[in-house]
């Protein structure tokens, strides 16, 4: 795993330099199969098929996932984010007050886990081109 290209592409998304469907597609070329968001930790995990894996710790904006998990909520960043209405600095808070605390990019599956403190959790397909 090219470790350079995965903090470039941490920093490049917390800048609002780089779209989502730009880190797809970068991390696919890379070959990383999957990432896991934590908003607790404030790390990124990043995962081979070959089993090796990096943690990257990343400064998300500060904030505490409220208790009750909201579908809607997260839609709705997401649909946002999607229009191209709000940078990944505001989605974060915005999943944040939806209770969500860790969200899992299956790259080779094409889709987003968002996952509550309770186990809650929503999954979001890859929009289809």
């Amino acid at each position: 795993m090219n470790v350079s290209l995965v903090q470039e592409v941490c920093r490049q998304a917390l800048e609002a330099k780089i779209t989502f469907p730009q880190i797809v597609g970068k991390l696919t070329a890379e070959g990383v199969e999957s990432y896991h968001v934590d908003l607790v930790r404030h790390e990124n995990r990043f995962y081979m098929p070959n089993g090796k894996t990096h943690v990257e710790s990343v400064k998300h904006p500060a904030g505490i996932a409220a208790e009750k998990f909201s579908t809607e909520g997260v839609q709705s960043a997401i649909r946002a984010s999607q229009r191209g209405e709000i940078t990944y600095q505001e989605f974060i808070p915005r999943v944040l007050a939806a209770g969500c605390v860790l969200y899992v990019v299956y790259l080779t599956g094409k889709k987003v886990i968002y996952f509550g403190r309770d186990g809650a959790s929503h999954t979001e397909n890859f929009p289809q081109p």
